[in-house]
């Protein structure tokens, strides 16, 4: 088939589809006028369905206030949570160097964590209550 039959083909079929083109127009002219007179209704309308599905995205949405909300509190939480840290890695530094340079404080921890005593000294025991051991043999529950 060459372009000119192609042509000719659309031309013998074009009173066709301009009668179909007018029935459409003639079909959908009521429809196209309401709407034409309902046009600032429909905009009005469009952007308000706009704006609240925006203000509900902003709000509710992944990255929305209230999320942001949670995200805060979180952050305060942990920011004072490093801090509380930061405060006990201070006293273990200052604590280590003491026991670096600083023989009381050898002295002191070792009386206060293991019980030594010097030569001569007594150590008193706070007597507290020891759990008593469960029994070894199970058949005694019975």
């Amino acid at each position: 088939m060459s372009p000119q039959d192609g042509l000719r083909a659309m031309a013998e079929h074009a009173p066709q589809a301009e009668a179909l083109a007018a029935s459409w127009v003639e079909h959908f002219r009521p429809l196209a006028m309401r709407a034409y007179t309902l046009r600032r209704r429909i905009a009005t309308v469009v952007v308000g369905v706009f704006a609240v599905s925006l203000l509900v995205h902003v709000t509710f949405g992944a990255n929305g206030m209230v999320a942001y909300r949670q995200k805060r509190t979180e952050y305060e939480s942990l920011k004072k949570q490093i801090e509380s840290a930061q405060q006990e890695n201070d006293r273990y530094i200052q604590q280590i160097q003491s026991l670096k340079s600083d023989g009381k404080a050898v002295e002191k921890e070792a009386r206060e964590q293991l019980g030594y005593a010097k030569p001569g000294e007594y150590v008193y025991v706070d007597a507290t209550p020891v759990k008593p051991a469960p029994p070894l043999n199970h058949s005694a529950k019975k």
